[in-house]
């Protein structure tokens, strides 16, 4: 797998506003200069399946049976807060190495793409990062940072901001970014949604670490990564906030618009999105040509969680990565790409903003730490970020979206006895707004069924005014009366279904036995 072609491919999409940075000879190689946090770092690297998908084919290149395992294989890596312990912290190569079992556990091979990539990190490959292999863990629930790679890339590719949030207290779980059915991640909608996946599977695991708090999950995704998170955050609930690197929501549209099933303008959860610096109207228009980069924005359909969109005036897109910054070969086309007079150490201050910035972020919605809230909404200077470094918009949510998980959780907070009176609100801002009849009735069941009685109730009323002349709603609602013990209710309910609908056999039934009819006999 070559990882450069790979990333050129999302680089070129967006041409000369996402790319390389360059080598400058007179400046520092990367370091990374934000402290750690109160906790020493850990790491554990598992290899574990995906029995759900197949991820090779059952014939090898030679044609013959494949004998091996063929479920998708996530070479996955845990950083968490860990004991003090006198081991050896892990060096820029050691992450290096475990390129050569990303997808062969048994089997350690290093391609020679991958060995090209380690030669450009050379001037780094010795130094020390911070985390110790295996440590101790340290006693306590916290909170959950899914990390999605940018585009073909390895688990590891923003290891200091990995290990930075796990010094400062929470559980930080990576996978490689791969395609569907090998190495070779795609772009397009196969691709984005096994990725997407790639994050809910590893939800699943982290479940059964002793350490974490799985009520409280956010994703990290850079470039492809973030977009891909956005897809899994529209399909898993478990998901609480994100954060994107520059992500791909923001130069894909077309392909949130072919998801059907991914809507940002429905969207509840707070969102921090990293931009690169600036961009010209002109580059927007002459580069996103193609389906998967036309459609509404996300960042502008996203009103109703919370916005901070932090400006990196001084970055290109690759700088939004650490090793990517450690690799030589990736600077070469710096000189064309650059951002104004920035220079490479500019990047190496920008990265470290990121990182503190993503803090406040997540301690702000993951552990409601009032502090770090303020400092999101604070302006850069106010925190001590140099000048001319970014910008930082803070849009506070508006409203709720109208559907029917909106009136749910609105329901929820307010009371059920409020169901009606939220709906009316709900279609005054948004007069098209009239959740689908089957919805209303599964969740009335679901209510019944768990013996909240007078909720299902509250639900069926709802859904009665909403469809006056359905028999199957008043049905629904005599029969939710008659297990709460309100005959009368669930009478005058069975009568008004038969009115609605005079071959409802069920309706008869119930009033028979109810005594208000007779019995038909056959």
């Amino acid at each position: 797998m070559n990882i450069q072609k790979a990333t050129v491919l999302i680089v070129l999409a967006i041409a000369s506003f996402t790319g390389a940075v360059a080598l400058a000879q007179a400046v520092p190689l990367f370091r990374f200069i934000e402290q750690p946090g109160p906790h020493p770092v850990g790491l554990r690297v598992l290899e574990q399946y995906d029995y759900s998908r197949t991820f090779r084919s059952d014939v090898d290149a030679l044609g013959k049976p494949f004998t091996g395992e063929r479920a998708r294989p996530l070479q996955t890596l845990v950083w968490y807060p860990a004991q003090k312990t006198s081991g050896r912290p892990m060096t820029v190569g050691d992450y290096g190495n475990l390129l050569a079992t990303e997808t062969s556990f048994d089997k350690p091979n290093m391609s020679s793409d991958w060995k090209e990539w380690i030669r450009a990190m050379t001037p780094t490959v010795k130094d020390p990062m911070w985390a110790v292999r295996d440590a101790p863990v340290v006693s306590g629930h916290y909170p959950v940072v899914i990390y999605a790679p940018s585009f073909g890339a390895m688990a590891w590719e923003n290891a200091d901001l990995c290990e930075y949030l796990a010094s400062h207290g929470y559980v930080v779980i990576a996978s490689p970014d791969m395609g569907s059915i090998n190495r070779e991640m795609t772009s397009d909608l196969t691709g984005v949604n096994t990725q997407a996946r790639d994050i809910s599977f590893l939800i699943g695991y982290a479940k059964t670490l002793p350490d974490t708090d799985t009520s409280k999950i956010a994703v990290v995704g850079f470039s492809w990564g973030g977009i891909s998170n956005l897809f899994a955050a529209a399909r898993d609930n478990r998901i609480s906030a994100l954060v994107a690197l520059d992500g791909s929501m923001r130069y894909f549209p077309g392909l949130v618009k072919q998801a059907g099933d991914v809507h940002p303008d429905q969207m509840t959860i707070p969102l921090l999105f990293f931009t690169q610096g600036e961009i010209s109207l002109e580059n927007i228009e002459r580069n996103h040509s193609s389906p998967n980069q036309l459609g509404p924005s996300v960042l502008n359909a996203w009103t109703h969680g919370d916005l901070i969109t932090v400006h990196d005036l001084a970055l290109t897109h690759t700088e939004h990565s650490s090793m990517y910054q450690r690799n030589e070969d990736v600077w070469k086309e710096y000189p064309q790409v650059r951002k104004g007079d920035y220079v490479r150490e500019d990047g190496i201050t920008g990265y470290a903003w990121i990182c503190r910035y993503t803090l406040f972020f997540l301690d702000a919605y993951l552990k409601g730490d009032p502090a770090a809230l303020s400092s999101l909404k604070k302006t850069p200077a106010q925190n001590g970020v140099p000048n001319h470094f970014m910008t930082v918009d803070f849009r506070p949510a508006t409203g709720r979206p109208t559907t029917l998980r909106a009136l749910q959780i609105e329901t929820g907070q307010q009371g059920f006895d409020h169901v009606r009176d939220i709906y009316t609100a709900m279609k005054k801002q948004a007069p098209d707004f009239k959740p689908e009849e089957s919805s209303l009735h599964s969740w009335a069941i679901s209510l019944s069924d768990e013996s909240h009685l007078s909720e299902a109730i509250s639900v069926l009323k709802l859904e009665v005014h909403i469809y006056p002349d359905s028999g199957d709603a008043y049905d629904d609602l005599g029969q939710v009366y008659l297990l709460a013990g309100q005959k009368q209710l669930s009478i005058e309910s069975y009568k008004k279904s038969l009115e609605k609908d005079p071959s409802n056999e069920d309706a008869k039934q119930k009033l028979s036995e109810l005594g208000v009819i007779k019995p038909v006999i056959n």
